[in-house]
């Protein structure tokens, strides 16, 4: 996406996998890194989560890298951390990355506890390559902020070890970013509900169908992910526009997708499956 203009807001899926990289034949057509995605907003480019997508959006990046760039943590599993001691311009001076996310319970700072425990445990790189240009900052999950005139607003996700969606608000427009999250048995999330509000787009965690998550001899109830079909329900309560199923579980082939494609479609009319390379523009 290098020809971002200060006019445009678009996203771009670099990876939309949950819980492993799923390299291989069978997916292909969607792609098999995890989640890492691209918000262009006002020639300002934002990253959100660093999975293993994070390394082809670096290759993009360093043909032409911007003065500053923006990354926004919603956890720190390994499917959104994977990608990070290969993200080129975090060890390339002369540009300054600011790096946004929730200090985790017990913890000092979002710096002490990133370099400490996300990457120095987990990278094979040597951490004093990191540039010095690197800004951490510290978000109270629940509270709102602005970058220049775009503003995020963040609220708590229901995961294990927790996670905080964003909401990106510019010029008008509004895409919601919600993953990863598990619905509640009884009613829709007041946070999720909240920030989906009549968003332009909700890109949603949508892991498993409500079969799956129900199938009594393997459920996933309490695994911290939800289904497209009540992604679905997110959609129509808030009016969402356009629905966007994320975080495809590393069993769904292409041809899996590609069936459920128009199911999700008939249940909701303006609704997309992610894979990698797609670009959507408000």
């Amino acid at each position: 996406m290098q020809s971002a203009t200060s006019s445009e807001f678009a996203v771009k899926f670099w990876g939309v996998r949950g819980s492993i990289p799923t390299p291989g034949k069978t997916t292909v057509r969607y792609g098999g890194n995890t989640s890492c995605v691209e918000m262009v907003v006002g020639g300002r480019r934002l990253i959100f989560d660093g999975g293993t997508g994070l390394q082809e959006l670096s290759k993009d990046l360093m043909q032409d890298l911007p003065d500053e760039l923006y990354m926004f943590f919603t956890h720190y599993h390994w499917d959104h951390i994977q990608g990070f001691p290969f993200f080129a311009p975090a060890f390339t001076p002369g540009h300054k990355l600011k790096i946004y996310g929730a200090v985790p319970e017990n913890g000092d700072s979002l710096r002490k506890h990133f370099i400490e425990r996300v990457l120095h445990p987990n990278s094979p790189i040597p951490l004093d390559n990191l540039t010095d240009t690197i800004e951490f900052v510290d978000v109270k999950c629940g509270t709102n902020f602005e970058l220049d005139d775009i503003k995020i607003e963040t609220g708590p996700l229901n995961h294990p070890n927790t996670a905080m969606g964003y909401r990106i608000t510019w010029n008008g427009k509004s895409i919601f970013y919600c993953t990863d999250t598990e619905h509640l048995p009884d009613c829709i999330d007041e946070h999720v509900l909240k920030l989906a509000k009549d968003a332009d787009m909700m890109i949603y965690d949508a892991m498993y169908t409500d079969d799956e998550y129900h199938n009594p001899k393997a459920p996933k109830i309490g695994w911290g992910h939800s289904t497209w079909q009540e992604g679905v329900k997110v959609a129509k309560a808030a009016n969402v526009k356009t629905l966007v199923v994320f975080h495809h579980d590393p069993n769904h082939s292409d041809d899996f997708l590609d069936a459920l494609t128009p199911e999700v479609q008939a249940a909701h009319e303006n609704s997309v499956l992610a894979r990698e390379g797609l670009t959507l523009t408000l």
